[in-house]
C-alpha cells in the first residue's frame, strides 16, 4: 500500500498544484510593471505631482555618475543669472572625461554654460560653474547638499559637482526623479534638456554642440533629460516625456549597457504612458465666462484661446476652475486677455488656457450711461420722485390753506 502511495500521490500533488495555478487570476501571478528593464535601480514618475507609476530598488542609494549634474545646475540657476558672462576656471581633466571644450580665461555666459553641462556633460562647465557661484568646488558642493535637503531628497549626497565617482557622492532613481520634475518646472532648463543642439554664441567663434542624449532621437515624444556613465555607477540615464496629455519622468541606474540605458528609459515612459487616457476639458473657442458689460448692457463672451487636452489614470477626477471678471466696461479690443481656465487632476494643476473677449466693446458713452444710472437706480430715483412729489402737494394744500384762511 505504500507503494502504491508513493506511486499516486506525486501526480497528483501535480495535477492539483496545476489546477491551483490555473484558478488564480493572471493579476495575482504577474508582477504588474513594464517587463525587460535591465538598470539596477528605476522608476517612473508623473511629473505633475510625483505619483509612481512602477519602480524598482527606488531608494536604493548608488553611484549616479553624470546626473549629479541635474543638481549642478539647480544651484547654478539658484546662484547665478543666465545672461551673467564669466570665465572659465582652471580645469584638469583626466583621461576619458565629458568636455565642454573650455580654455581658461575664456569668457562664456552662464546660459551656455548650462547648454554645455546638460547637453554634452561637460566636466569643464561644472567645475566653472561651481566655482564662479560659490568660490570654489567646496563650498559649491556644501550648496548642493543644502539644496537636496531642502527638497527632501533623503537618498543623495555629494562630493562633487561633476559626477565622478568619489565616495559619498549618490542618490537614488526616486531623488532624481524629483529632482528633475523640479528642473522641468523652469522653462529655460526643459528648453536646454529638450535642445538637440546648440549655439554657443557667447563664444568667439560661437561653437556648435549636439546632445548626448539619444533618447530625444528615439521618440518624438521625448523631452529630455541628462545622461551619466562611470565604472562605478555603470550606465545611467534620466529621461522625460510628454504624450497624451501628461508629462513623465524616468530614471534607469547601473544599465549593463549605453543602449538599454535609453531602451529602458523608452520602455519605462511607454509603459507609463499606457496607463493614462486624453481627455480634452477645454476647447479653443469654447465660451467658458459671459460678465456683463457695464453701461451698455449685455454680456461678452470669453472664449479658451487654446484646446487643453491632459493625460487621465483610471479613477482620477478632472476639474475646471474659472477665473474671470463678474463684469467689464468698455473699450476693450476682441482678443483681450481677460480671464484664466485652469485644469486641475486630482486636485492638481494639470495646465491652464487665457480667456480671451470674443469681441470688441467700445467706450460707453453719456446716454449709454445715463441710461445706465438710470435703470441701475429705478426704484431710489422713484422714491425720490415720489418724495419730491408728496413734498409739493403738501406745499400746495399748505398754500390753499394759508389762502382760505386769510380769505376768512
Amino acid at each position: 500500500m505504500s507503494g502504491h502511495r508513493r506511486g499516486v500521490l506525486p501526480p497528483l500533488a501535480a495535477l492539483l498544484a496545476a489546477l491551483a495555478l490555473w484558478l488564480v487570476p493572471a493579476a495575482a501571478t504577474a508582477a504588474p510593471g513594464p517587463r525587460g528593464v535591465e538598470a539596477k535601480a528605476w522608476i517612473v514618475v508623473d511629473a505633475r505631482g510625483g505619483d509612481v507609476l512602477a519602480s524598482h530598488a527606488a531608494q536604493r542609494p548608488l553611484p549616479i555618475a553624470s546626473t549629479t549634474k541635474l543638481m549642478t545646475a539647480y544651484v547654478a540657476m539658484k546662484e547665478l543669472p543666465l545672461d551673467k558672462i564669466v570665465r572659465a576656471a582652471p580645469y584638469d581633466p583626466i583621461y576619458g572625461e565629458s568636455l565642454m571644450g573650455l580654455k581658461t580665461g575664456e569668457r562664456v555666459s552662464v546660459r551656455d554654460l548650462l547648454y554645455g553641462l546638460i547637453l554634452v556633460s561637460g566636466n569643464d562647465a561644472a567645475h566653472t560653474l561651481a566655482v564662479r557661484a560659490a568660490g570654489s568646488q567646496a563650498r559649491f558642493v556644501g550648496q548642493m547638499n543644502r539644496y537636496a535637503a531642502a527638497l527632501g531628497l533623503t537618498d543623495t549626497h555629494y562630493a562633487n559637482p561633476v559626477g565622478l565617482d568619489q565616495r559619498g557622492n549618490f542618490s537614488s532613481a526616486a531623488d532624481l526623479a524629483t529632482l528633475a520634475r523640479r528642473l522641468l518646472q523652469n522653462p529655460t532648463f526643459a528648453k536646454i534638456a529638450d535642445s538637440r543642439t546648440a549655439l554657443l554664441r557667447s563664444l568667439r567663434p560661437p561653437r556648435r554642440i549636439d546632445t548626448l542624449n539619444y533618447l530625444l532621437e528615439l521618440a518624438p515624444w521625448a523631452t529630455g533629460v541628462k545622461t551619466g556613465h562611470t565604472f562605478d555607477a555603470g550606465y545611467v540615464l534620466v529621461g522625460s516625456g510628454e504624450k497624451k496629455g501628461v508629462g513623465l519622468v524616468s530614471v534607469a541606474i547601473g544599465a549593463p549597457t549605453d543602449e538599454t540605458r535609453f531602451t529602458d528609459n523608452l520602455t519605462l515612459l511607454e509603459y507609463g504612458f499606457s496607463q493614462y487616457r486624453r481627455r480634452l476639458p477645454v476647447k479653443r473657442g469654447q465660451t467658458l465666462a459671459e460678465p456683463e458689460i457695464r453701461w451698455s448692457g449685455g454680456r461678452l463672451p470669453l472664449r479658451a484661446a487654446r484646446s487643453l487636452q491632459v493625460g487621465v489614470r483610471k479613477g482620477e477626477k478632472v476639474e475646471l476652475r474659472v477665473q474671470a471678471p463678474q463684469e467689464v466696461e468698455g473699450p476693450i479690443e476682441r482678443g483681450a486677455r481677460l480671464g484664466t481656465a485652469t485644469v486641475l487632476v486630482e486636485g492638481r494643476r494639470a495646465g491652464a488656457v487665457p480667456l480671451r473677449a470674443g469681441r470688441a466693446i467700445p467706450e460707453a458713452g453719456f446716454f449709454d450711461r445715463a441710461r445706465a444710472t438710470v435703470a441701475d437706480n429705478l426704484i431710489p430715483i422713484a422714491i425720490v420722485m415720489f418724495v419730491i412729489l408728496m413734498a409739493a402737494v403738501l406745499l400746495l394744500l399748505r398754500r390753499r390753506t394759508r389762502g382760505n384762511d386769510f380769505r376768512s
